[in-house]
């Protein structure tokens, strides 16, 4: 089942469950870990975690199940994730290289349904969201 499946599914047993959760990311990390990164909008707790991870109990035994706030480098996967965040900087890393660059990062200065606009060093750079491979927050900054 590729990750992408995993995440629809998930997010489809949580939405009679926690329908409140967003889940901002699912991976998988080094064909044993299953990650979930989840939001919520009265923020992610200990007793959050718990209760999704009782949701997906039958995750558990395919995978070591991980379920965590997404922190201060927040995963953007949507077109509202980067509209939510337009201002803050960002690192997007490509599928295909951009003008020689396999990752952009800078501020983020809009976002269409179609893509993403992030004022970098050498300019305004256009990417498009099926060119994202993955994309988070800069903390910090």
């Amino acid at each position: 089942m590729s990750v992408r499946a995993i995440q629809t599914e998930i997010e489809a047993r949580l939405e009679q469950a926690e329908p409140e959760v967003e889940v901002l990311l699912a991976e998988v990390v080094g064909g044993a870990t299953l990650r979930l990164f989840i939001d919520h909008p009265e923020g992610v707790t200990l007793a959050l975690c718990e209760r999704v991870t009782l949701c997906l109990t039958d995750y558990r035994d395919r995978y070591s199940l991980e379920v965590s706030s997404p922190g201060e480098d927040r995963p953007l996967t949507r077109p509202a994730h980067f509209r939510q965040f337009l201002g803050r900087r960002a690192r997007v890393r490509l599928r295909d290289a951009i003008e020689g660059h396999r990752s952009v990062t800078g501020e983020l200065v809009g976002a269409s349904d179609r893509d993403v606009a992030i004022a970098a060093e050498g300019g305004v750079v256009t990417v498009p969201y099926e060119q994202i491979y993955r994309s988070n927050l800069v903390p910090g900054e």
